[in-house]
């Protein structure tokens, strides 16, 4: 179909009842799907966020079990939170959140109210999270229209238009208010997105012979699945070549707060600067006992810059340290401060270097 042809969501009325069977037969027990409380529901969508099912199943059992309910989410310290989230990524999932989780506390006694608009008016929650908690906590015929869906639904319809754009994501959502059933809301929408995940994949061939819906399917009837969906290529990333220091001091590591705004926000980081500019720890007041030297590289990717590192590591003999910055052991590493995965590649070395000073004390 070319991109100036327009559909109806007449032509996907035959979709729920096979997708649905199918569902039924291989949905996995995931333990978000084995509850209807809002709570965790809105927890793991929002983990999954740019994270692996995989990757999150440990993290969703320590923070419900650390945090069982809103009003324990709202009131958690910031530091723990983090802690938490660590190893995560995108940290302002974790802020927004604990934003959403007070409004829930002051403004509806610490519950999901089964409003739709409600829900989507919360902070860190748009119209697919808000679909997807609707949907499956109280059964609101919402659309929870994700890459997943849109890719399914673009093979589906053979349709070339670019899913980044927010009118093609709108198409789609009202595609799936015209046929969503009202009694299996919730299951619809798992469905969908259990099929991009286990089938229909992003990555490579799609595994049309185990697909349901193969002989719906235009992209596959056309022999072409692995051209949709289409998207506007991404802009290249900025690099920035940064130099971090680990600098010790009697079995602790000197951690800094990131600024409130901006990149990794209001996090502690092991410090760091341009490689470009000038060592800086003098004018942060530090005195090495022996030359800095390299004990660690790395690389990280963010959304829109890498980072390309290289670690250096001395000891100084003076506990004075700027403002917002900490002394942090290994026990404090361990329970308290969580340092973002852009640092993680220096962890190795710093475990090392904080284990042989307890040791030698």
């Amino acid at each position: 179909m070319s991109s100036s042809e327009i559909q109806t969501p007449e032509q996907f009325k035959w979709l729920p009842q096979p997708l649905l069977t199918w569902y039924s037969s291989v949905s996995r027990p995931l333990p978000w799907r084995l509850t209807k409380d809002p709570y965790k529901i809105w927890l793991s969508e929002i983990m999954l966020q740019q994270t692996r099912i995989s990757a999150v199943m440990d993290y969703y059992a320590r923070f419900t079990s650390a945090l069982p309910d809103i009003p324990a989410l709202a009131a958690v310290e910031e530091d723990a939170l983090m802690k938490l989230w660590q190893g995560l990524g995108y940290y302002s999932r974790a802020r927004n959140l604990q934003k959403a989780a007070k409004i829930l506390v002051e403004q509806y006694n610490g519950r999901f109210p089964a409003d739709f608009d409600i829900i989507r008016s919360l902070p860190g929650i748009g119209d697919y999270t808000a679909g997807a908690i609707a949907s499956i906590a109280f059964r609101i015929p919402a659309p929870a229209v994700d890459g997943n869906v849109l890719r399914v639904l673009t093979r589906l319809s053979a349709d070339s238009r670019d899913i980044s754009r927010e009118q093609t994501k709108a198409y789609f959502r009202s595609v799936i208010s015209g046929i969503i059933p009202t009694d299996r809301p919730g299951e619809f929408n798992q469905a969908l997105m259990e099929l991009g995940e286990l089938i229909c994949l992003p990555n490579g061939a799609p595994l049309c012979d185990a697909c349901p819906l193969q002989d719906h399917c235009k992209a596959h009837l056309s022999g072409n699945p692995e051209n949709y969906p289409v998207k506007q290529a991404p802009k290249a990333r900025r690099i920035e070549r940064r130099t971090v220091w680990v600098i010790l001091h009697n079995g602790a590591v000197a951690l800094r707060k990131r600024p409130e705004k901006g990149l990794l926000a209001g996090l502690w980081e092991l410090p760091n600067q341009l490689s470009s500019d000038a060592p800086e720890f003098s004018a942060w007041g530090f005195q090495p006992l022996q030359a800095p030297s390299v004990v660690a590289k790395g690389k990280h990717i963010f959304s829109h810059i890498e980072w390309h590192m290289e670690a250096f590591s001395f000891s100084t003999a003076s506990d004075v340290l700027p403002a917002s910055w900490v002394w942090a052991t290994q026990s404090d590493l361990d329970r308290l401060y969580a340092l973002p995965n852009a640092f993680q590649f220096a962890l190795p070395f710093l475990n090392q270097a904080l284990s042989e000073n307890q040791l030698d004390t």
